[in-house]
C-alpha cells in the first residue's frame, strides 16, 4: 500500500481512492492505492509502486519512498497491509482504473486536522469492542484500517507521534 503525498502551494496533500462499486471486498471505500503482493513483486515496495501504477497510473519512477508505517492487518478480510509513504510531484496525471477504483481523492492534511474531521468508536466485533477511527471528510468517510493509517502519517508529520519521522530507509 502506498500513501502518496505531494506539495500544492506549500500544503501537503495526500492521494486517496475509492475502490469501485463491484469489487468483492471493501467495494466503495476509501483506501490507499495498493494490493496483494505478486510473485514477481521484488518486495513490499515494489508491489506498493506497482499497484498505484495500475489503480491510478502512478509512475513508479516518479516516487520517492521515504518510509514505511506499521504494518497491521485488517478485522474483516483479513488482509496484512505494509504500507509505505511517497512523496511525489503534483498528480495531474492520475487517471483511475475503473476495474477497480471509481475515483481519485485528494485531501489536504489541514483538513483532516480540523476539529471534528477526526472521531473515534468503540465497535464490539465478537467478543472484544476496538477502537474504530473515522475520519468525516467533504464528501466522504474514511474509516477502519486506512483511516488508522492516516491517523499514524498525520501523528508523524505533526511530530505527535513516539517516532517522531519517518523510518528512512
Amino acid at each position: 500500500m502506498l500513501a502518496p503525498i505531494y506539495d500544492h502551494e506549500g500544503e501537503a496533500w495526500v492521494v486517496l481512492t475509492r475502490r469501485a462499486g463491484h469489487l468483492r471486498a471493501h467495494s466503495g471505500e476509501v483506501s490507499f492505492p495498493g494490493g496483494r503482493q505478486d510473485p514477481d513483486d521484488a518486495d513490499p515496495a515494489a508491489t506498493a509502486l506497482r499497484e498505484a501504477w495500475e489503480e491510478i497510473g502512478l509512475d513508479p519512477a516518479s516516487v520517492e519512498i521515504i518510509g514505511e508505517l506499521d504494518h497491521l492487518s485488517t478485522i474483516s478480510s483479513g488482509s496484512f497491509i505494509v504500507p509505505y509513504v511517497g512523496v511525489i510531484d503534483a498528480p495531474a496525471q492520475l487517471v483511475p482504473n475503473h476495474d477497480e477504483v471509481e475515483a481519485i481523492l485528494h485531501a489536504p492534511l489541514s483538513e483532516l486536522l480540523l476539529p471534528g474531521v477526526f472521531r473515534e468508536e468503540r465497535w464490539g466485533i465478537g467478543p472484544v469492542v476496538r477502537p474504530i477511527v473515522f475520519f468525516d471528510l467533504v464528501g466522504d468517510t474514511v474509516w477502519g484500517a486506512t483511516a488508522s493509517l492516516l491517523r499514524q502519517l498525520l501523528g508523524l508529520v505533526t511530530a505527535t507521534m513516539g517516532r517522531g519521522e519517518l523510518d528512512h530507509e
